[in-house]
Order: C-alpha cells, then structure tokens, then sequence
C-alpha cells in the first residue's frame, strides 16, 4: 500500500508509537461492489476514492456498514457511468447506486469533491449551494475529524492522507480538522458527532476538542431536532449506550439537548435507576436496525427513574401521554415519533399486566389470544426483563405463550390454504 502525507501537517508513519501495529489495507477486504464502482470511475479517466468512515473502519478492522465514494466526476457522468444510479439532492447534489448484497438492496454514495467557496462565491450561496466541486486535497479538508479524511484507492492501492488521519488512527486520538470552536460554530452536531465516535472506536477526544464541546454547548440547543434524533440512534447503536449520554451531562450538553434527562442525572437515586435500566437494556439481543426497540430502552429507563419505579403500578397510554415531562423527553428532547411512542408507551402499560398471570389463564380462550396478540407484547416482555419482578417461571411463560401464539397462527394459516 502506497501512503501519501502532507509534509506540512507534520505527520507521518514514522511519527506513531513503535509498540502498536501500522494499520493497513488490502483490496481483497473491500466490498466488491465498491470496489467495482471505483474501478468504473477510475477507468473513465475520473480520479476516484473510497472515503471517510469506511476508510477509517478497514484501517481498524471493522467491517463498515456503509461505503462512501468521492470523485472527481460530475454527478450526472457518475450516472451516466454506473448502473442503477440515481442523482439526489438539490443543496448537495449526490449519486446514490443500488445493487443488491445477500438479497437486500444495498445503497452506496457517490459524490463529487467538494471545496470551500471563495469570498465572492460567499456571497451569492444561493446559486451554489454545497455543490462547488474541488479536488481530493480540497474535500479532505472540508471533513470534520482527520480520522475521517483518509482517502483509498483500491485500485491502485493508494492511501491519501493530507491532514494527518493516519497518525491520528494509530495513535488513538479524534482530532478536529481546522480549529474546533470555529468547526463546531459552523455545525454544533459534530460535538455528538465526536462524542459518539469515542465510544464508536474506543479513542479519545483530543484536548482541545474537548474543551470546545464544553464552550460551544449552548449553541445546540439551536441544532435540527431531526438531526439530533441520527446522533441519539447511533449512540444507542454503540456497546453501551448509557455511556455517551453520560458524556452529554459531563460536558455541559444535557441541558440544552435533554433537560429533563438532566434533572434525573442531577438526582442521586434517579441517576442509579437510569443507568442500571440502561445498562441491563442494551446488553439485551437489541436489533440495531429497529428504532422502537432502541428507543424503548432510554425511555423505559427515563420512566423508570422519574415517574414510577413500581413495575405493578398500573399506567394508562392516555396518562402517560399527558405527562408532561414524559412527553418533553420523548418527543421534543429524543425526537421519537407518534408511532413509536405509542408502541413504547403501550409496551409499558403491559407491564402491570404481565404480573397478572392467574388472572390471565382462567381468561376464555378468545381474550387469552387478543392479549397475545397485542402488537406491543414482544417489546413488554423485553422490557419486564429489567424489572426483575417476575420471576423466571412467569418470564418464560410469557415468552413461550407469545412463541406458540405466533405457531398457531401460522399453523390456522397453512391449515386455511390448504383448505382453499
């Protein structure tokens, strides 16, 4: 592998602990639909990268979830070049390429370098939006982290690195490019954005990064809910969630992101609550790729510590829903859609129901299935297990009792087509 460094930056292999292995990489470890989007481009004449993230992940060896591309065509050639792909986008024009991976559809991005306007260009983003094209060494230095600014090229077997990523990487370190007050000024996200790649990679946050996290954190409170919504789901996504949260309240986030959550980390006994029930949530077989299931845990766990801690109280959808607190946290704070909360909030109320298993079984056998087959049954079983108030006997009783539910119904089915 061939690695290209910015003398300037005073970086280099050289540079990086001698007890620690050189990351590195090779081909035959790539995705091989992106490797082949980069070989189309390349062959073209088009300058082409696999970028970011994933570039950051091989060198760590982790197996990227995504595979981003940057080069130096225009989108509509990169459409014109590549099957099944499609421009997107109107402020930051993108090609999105489909192909299917194991019988699922899987996306990769493809964008066109990008640079920073110049003092005229400022003047009139209107008509240019976030599309002035710029070459690799221009884009590089756009990108938030230096970790995140490694270029490769599979092809040739060319590591780019202009701001220094590599010793970065190697040395453990989320480093800002630029200085990080100005950077986290410009997009206040990228402090979640830091935090949650802490704990993504197990790295520490450079000092001075850290100290701007701490200084810019009033102006979060002005950040697209939306977009705070992606950095909590990716937090929950991580191997303890509980633990970036945390980072929020250390930091002095919390009270312009989550107040409510605030208050209950301020409350001794609260906190411990909190944190128990989100540790013992997220080492649960949690389905990443389901947002009710991760955002059930935090907010079990919220309701928990600050309303009721008696898992045989009974609680309404309606009363929850006109808690005010509750509502605060749920929907403006986590951003948690309707549907979602009203499955979570259901799966709640099921809680007192499931301490209620004589009553249960001398139902007729009608009003034994419409319980099963509540849809928030899956989930209130998942979440009973952190109230360690059913005993081992009843936990498996409901678990079983909803499995052979999902039996039978499959077995009536099969038995109606074969009847047809």
């Amino acid at each position: 592998m061939t690695s290209k460094t910015t003398a300037q930056n005073g970086h280099s292999q050289s540079d990086a602990k001698k007890e620690k292995p050189t990351p590195r990489l090779h081909k035959d470890w790539l995705d091989r639909h992106a490797f082949n989007i980069v070989k189309k481009l390349k062959n073209a004449g088009h300058t082409t990268y696999l970028v970011g993230g994933c570039v950051r992940d091989l060198l760590l060896g982790i197996n990227p979830k995504d595979y981003d591309i940057g080069t130096m065509a225009r989108p509509n050639q990169v459409r014109k070049l590549i099957r099944n792909a499609f421009v997107i986008g109107r402020r930051f024009k993108l090609v999105l390429v489909k192909r299917t991976v194991n019988q699922q559809e899987q996306q990769y991005e493809v964008a066109t370098f990008r640079r920073d306007p110049s003092a005229e260009e400022k003047d009139d983003e209107s008509q240019w939006g976030d599309n002035l094209f710029g070459d690799p060494k221009e884009d590089a230095y756009r990108r938030d982290f230096t970790i995140n600014a490694l270029f490769y090229d599979p092809v040739d077997d060319v590591l780019l690195d202009e701001v220094g990523g590599l010793k970065d990487l190697h040395e453990g370190w989320i480093r800002m490019i630029g200085e990080p007050k100005q950077r986290i000024e410009e997009d206040s996200i990228r402090s979640l954005r830091a935090i949650r790649l802490k704990y993504k990679i197990n790295f520490a946050l450079e000092t001075t990064l850290r100290q701007a996290i701490q200084e810019t954190a009033p102006i979060l409170e002005f950040s697209a809910l939306p977009r705070r919504r992606e950095e909590y789901l990716k937090f929950l996504r991580t191997k303890n969630p509980l633990l970036p949260f945390l980072d929020c309240y250390d930091f002095g986030l919390a009270p312009y992101l989550l107040p409510n959550l605030q208050k209950v980390l301020d409350n001794p006994e609260q906190n411990e609550i909190f944190c128990n029930y989100m540790t013992n949530y997220y080492h649960q077989s949690i389905r990443p790729n389901d947002n009710i299931e991760l955002m059930s845990g935090i907010t079990f766990a919220y309701f928990r510590a600050a309303i009721s801690n008696d898992p045989a109280e009974e609680h309404t959808t309606s009363s929850m829903v006109k808690n005010k607190n509750l509502q605060e946290f749920t929907k403006r704070e986590l951003g948690i859609f309707n549907y979602e909360q009203s499955l979570i909030l259901r799966a709640i109320q099921l809680q007192s129901f499931l301490h209620k298993r004589e009553e249960f079984e001398r139902r007729g056998e009608r009003r034994r299935s419409a319980a099963l087959n509540n849809d928030a049954m899956p989930l209130a079983i998942k979440l009973a297990k952190l109230d360690y108030s059913l005993s081992g006997d009843d936990l498996m009783f409901w678990s079983l009792s909803h499995q052979n539910r999902d039996k039978n119904v499959k077995f009536e089915a099969e038995e109606e087509d074969s009847e047809a």
